[in-house]
Formats: structure tokens, sequence, C-alpha cells
């Protein structure tokens, strides 16, 4: 099976468990598990939440421990959320202001998260300790989770 083939099969399980749920956190924390056990290239797994302007904050993660905090003008996460575009990075210790949550961290990759209306609410991060481990394939596929779970899309 190939990548794009196993995000939707992925996508199809993820609606299943989370139908009729409209809690975000609820949802954050299924999407997480989810994902962060279908591959083992994820080392950690979690949503970054906008709880002010300008700040994240960590919400439900697996793996180990993830920065509490972190203002748009910082790391791939912050550069996500203040762009509104993925951001997928081959090598962190490339990537200019990369914030080393983790010392095992070679690669990421970080989408913006946005609500039915259009606001960003959070950005979905996925750290893996092998280098260039994301693509395109996964950008669109992780990028059709997120809408279908909190934008309502297909």
């Amino acid at each position: 099976m190939t990548r794009r083939a196993d995000y939707v099969e992925l996508k199809q399980t993820i609606l299943a468990l989370t139908a009729g749920e409209d809690d975000p956190v609820a949802l954050m924390a299924t999407l997480v598990c989810e994902i962060h056990h279908a591959d083992d290239r994820f080392d950690w797994t979690g949503f970054y939440r906008v709880t002010a302007p300008g700040l994240l904050k960590i919400g439900p993660y697996q793996g180990g421990h993830g920065c509490l905090s972190i203002t748009f003008d910082r790391g791939v996460c912050g550069a996500a959320a203040r762009t509104g575009e993925v951001q997928i990075v081959d090598d962190v210790a490339d990537f200019p202001g990369h914030i080393a949550c983790s010392t095992t961290t070679r690669s990421e990759i970080v989408l913006p998260v946005h609500d039915a209306g259009g606001h960003l609410m959070a950005v979905f991060d996925i750290d893996s300790d092998r280098r260039a481990a994301f693509d395109s394939d996964d950008a669109a596929g992780l990028a059709a989770i997120l809408a279908a779970v909190f934008a309502g899309a297909d």
C-alpha cells in the first residue's frame, strides 16, 4: 500500500472514531493517538494551540516532553502559525531558530489547523528522529485529515 492510501485509510478510521464529537481537545487527543501510532517515522506528535495573539501552548501530544509555549516568531511551529503554510524541514539543524525541545529530532513537519470559520486554532507538529522523513504526500494526507475533522471538509 502507498503512503497516500495509508492516509486515506487513517482518515476513515479517525472520522469513525470522532463522529459526533465537537470538543476540540478530545478531537486533538484522538488524532494524536491514531496518527502517532500509525507510522514508525513519527517520534513526537502533537498540537500547539493558539491561546493568545502570537502564542502557542502545548496541547495533546504523544512522545517525550514538548515545549510548553512557543511564540509565532520562533521555531518551525511558529513559522507555520505565522505564515499559515505547511513547514517541512528535512534537517532541523538547517532551520534558523529551530527550537530543540528534543535532542533526537532530525526532521519535522508542521501544519496550520483551522476551525470551520477558517481561523487558526492550532498547529499540528510531527517530529522524526530520521532526517528527511516527510514529504508532500505526508503534507497532503495530514492536511486532509485535519480539514475533515476540524473544518468539516471531506
